[in-house]
């Protein structure tokens, strides 16, 4: 070969061994990204309801599967996919790529964690008919389809369930007393929404045949709740001896997969109480400030007192989400993709009996309902006088500012505006609630501390209630859960360090039993506040809170630890 041809043939090589190197990214990206599809794929024909709350309307007629058959279905199939994200080579990865994938591995880790070891499937019996109406509910929420489609969607669905039923008797086998209680304590509601709000909600559908079939299966299904309540009552409730605690090692792998969170126990409880006097300190400050000679509790109460007429709920409502909208931009707090603001209207009737004010805004692929609402409950106009006042008090003024601001602006609808740009499926579909919650809760002190409510010690001192509350959270949840708290001590604990009132402080305990990292609110709270304060002393000169805020909301809605890592360029501690 001579020297020319050897050449040639030398460039040859390097010509398509660069090729080769830069066609990998692309290739093992696209590797990626189909793995990821058929994972959702998996993860929905599993948790179908998920699917059509998030858009995939392909799965709208499927039912979840509460079997034990289907537990070991879903477990083997996680193991799998686990193995094919780990195989995974990271090198031509990139940086955001190698983080989705570690999103998608925790993801599987906090599954299985929940299969294998926590158990609620054969602990809980208000997984199987909360799971019921839950699935009906996501069909009836939104006009994705035409009310005769999502009613055949429904008659699949109840048909579906009375299998349900059947394996909660299977599964369950030695509930903890209060899961038990509670469940008893939902399902009068439960019931009554088959028995109206269900069929309230497909009230214009004229087709008798479909309505025949529909008559058939809603039937079956209030019979089949009817049945399990009494199963519950009389079987169940007096064997219900379980232990609701998931232990401290169950407890720490729970935040290290769902939230990336790491830090031992024993210090989050360190971090917490700190978090909490601080909290407690300035709660008394600010109410000798309004009131040195009163109770902080009795002003609370006058507090109360301070609300609009029911007729003039919803107009206040939206005039308040206009003037917070405006204080956003006029501070230039954080950027708004789309200044049109959800619309606000009453509860419809199927969900009066589950919220007092939600925000129902559509799944990140929801292309067929696009529209968000915010829903607001009206006293019923047939209660009398002392009824609506005392609901009417739950809108006082202060709440209507603090719920405003935590469900919309800059709350979660505001999250969900930059959701819908999130960089990938990935980021998209698997929620940090430390981030979601945890920005939402931020937002509410946040709000102030930039000059909203011009220094209204009121929506000041409501403010720090709410703050109280989520710090009490903190405490029992891991409290509880690693067996240093009683129930009984967790409800004082509420009720004296957590500035709440008996009635709310009974509700919390009974959540904290079976939502134990329901810390989420402080822990995403101070795991912000922390990173806004090194990403300003980072930036120096450079730093605004817009920048801040909007640099933040890019990464989409993952846990702390993958956006300080974007946002800093390092691994320090999030707390």
């Amino acid at each position: 070969m001579n020297k020319a041809v050897a050449a040639c043939s030398a460039v040859l090589v390097f010509l398509l061994l660069s090729l080769s190197v830069q066609a990998r990214p692309h290739q093992q990206a696209h590797s990626f990204d189909q793995l990821v599809d058929e994972y959702f794929d998996f993860h929905f024909q599993f948790h179908p309801s998920d699917g059509t709350l998030n858009g995939f309307h392909q799965y709208d007629h499927k039912l979840e599967d509460y079997s034990a058959k289907a537990a070991a279905a879903e477990v083997a199939g996680l193991n799998d996919f686990k193995i094919r994200f780990e195989k995974l080579s990271t090198l031509t990865l990139t940086d955001d790529t190698i983080a989705d994938r570690q999103l998608v591995i925790n993801s599987i880790d906090a599954r299985l964690l929940e299969l294998n070891d926590i158990q609620m499937w054969k602990k809980n019996p208000d997984m199987y008919s909360s799971g019921a109406s839950n699935a009906i509910f996501v069909l009836m929420a939104r006009n994705f389809a035409p009310a005769e489609e999502r009613l055949r969607a429904t008659i699949d669905r109840e048909n579906a369930a009375l299998a349900n039923f059947a394996a909660a008797r299977e599964n369950l086998k030695n509930p903890p007393k209060v899961y038990t209680e509670v469940a008893l304590q939902q399902l009068p509601g439960i019931i009554g929404f088959f028995q109206k709000d269900v069929l309230d909600a497909f009230s214009s559908v004229t087709d008798p045949k479909l309505l025949a079939q529909f008559k058939t299966s809603n039937d079956a299904v209030i019979k089949a709740l009817t049945d399990y309540q009494n199963y519950l009552q009389n079987d169940l409730l007096p064997v219900s001896n379980g232990d609701f605690r998931i232990g401290a090692e169950n407890f720490r792998k729970k935040l290290l997969y769902e939230e990336m969170v790491d830090i031992p126990l024993d210090k989050l409880l360190e971090i917490g109480y700190a978090n909490l006097h601080e909290n407690q300190k300035r709660f008394k400050e600010v109410a000798a400030e309004i009131d040195p000679k009163r109770d902080p509790k009795d002003i609370l109460a006058d507090l109360e007192k301070d609300h609009v007429r029911p007729d003039q709920l919803l107009q206040t409502f939206r005039d308040v989400l206009a003037s917070e909208r405006d204080f956003i931009k006029q501070k230039q707090i954080v950027t708004l993709p789309s200044m049109e603001p959800p619309q606000v209207k009453e509860t419809p009737p199927f969900l009066r009996a589950l919220t007092t004010a939600s925000m129902d805004f559509p799944g990140p692929y929801e292309t067929k309902a696009p529209d968000a609402t915010f829903n607001v409950t009206l006293p019923d106009p047939s209660w009398d006088a002392t009824k609506t006042e005392e609901w009417m008090e739950g809108f006082n003024r202060g709440v209507i500012v603090s719920t405003s601001v935590h469900e919309v602006y800059p709350g979660h609808y505001t999250q969900y505006l930059w959701l819908k740009s999130a960089p990938s499926k990935v980021r998209k579909l698997l929620i940090s609630n430390s981030n979601m919650e945890g920005w939402a809760h931020y937002t509410e002190q946040m709000m102030l501390d930039e000059g909203y409510g011009n220094g209204d010690l009121k929506l000041r001192l409501g403010q720090l209630e709410d703050a109280l509350l989520r710090n009490a959270r903190f405490i029992v949840g891991i409290e509880m859960h690693t067996g240093k708290m009683t129930m009984e001590q967790a409800r004082e604990f509420f009720i004296k360090e957590g500035q709440q009132v008996p009635p709310v402080a009974e509700e919390e305990i009974k959540r904290g039993t079976s939502d134990p990292t329901y810390l989420v609110y402080t822990l995403g709270k101070l795991q912000i506040m922390k990173l806004r304060q090194d990403y300003h002393a980072m930036r120096g000169d450079q730093y605004s809170l817009r920048e801040f805020h909007d640099t933040f909301m890019k990464q989409g809605p993952v846990p702390l630890k993958i956006i300080r890592e974007k946002m800093l360029g390092n691994n320090s501690p999030t707390l």
